[in-house]
């Protein structure tokens, strides 16, 4: 989903609550802040030698251990990224979400959808690939690769 598609649904539903479901359909605790807004740039090199760029819009998340009866307004969050217009270069970033749980992890969103009090994120899980596999000699882009079997 891309910062612009996000933007219009959140505006389009203000007083909803946003509710962020992980890959394996369980929910971030619903009384989770957004604490940052940000734009992520990656510049590196594959393995067959080509530079590359990769730029999304990450959200993190963070759950405030005394913070029970919190809960983001899809407006209120509509708002916050309204700001980021002076530093985000583009609505057309794909968006994340940080979230940490045994460790820090960053979720792609896959789709959403609006439902009688709520604005549903789905996440999909983030893959390490290989973007080089014919100058490695491996399987053409395209086929799979292996699995880590955690249901993302």
């Amino acid at each position: 989903m891309t910062l612009a598609e996000l933007k219009t649904l959140l505006h389009a539903h203000p007083e909803k609550r946003l509710n962020i479901i992980f890959p394996d359909a369980d929910p971030i605790e619903p009384d989770f802040h957004i604490t940052e807004v940000g734009h992520v740039t990656k510049n590196f090199i594959d393995c067959g030698g080509t530079r590359r760029t990769a730029e999304t819009c990450v959200l993190q998340t963070w759950v405030a251990p005394n913070d029970p009866d919190h809960r983001l307004a899809a407006g209120k969050l509509a708002r916050i990224l309204d700001l980021t217009a002076d530093f985000i270069p583009r609505d057309d970033l794909e968006v994340e979400i940080e979230y940490e749980g045994c460790t820090v992890s960053l979720y792609p969103v896959a789709s959403a959808d609006v439902t009688t009090d709520e604005v549903r994120l789905q996440l999909m899980g983030k893959h390490t690939d290989c973007l080089a596999k014919e100058a490695c000699g491996l399987a053409p882009a395209g086929e799979a690769g292996r699995s880590c079997g955690c249901g993302c």
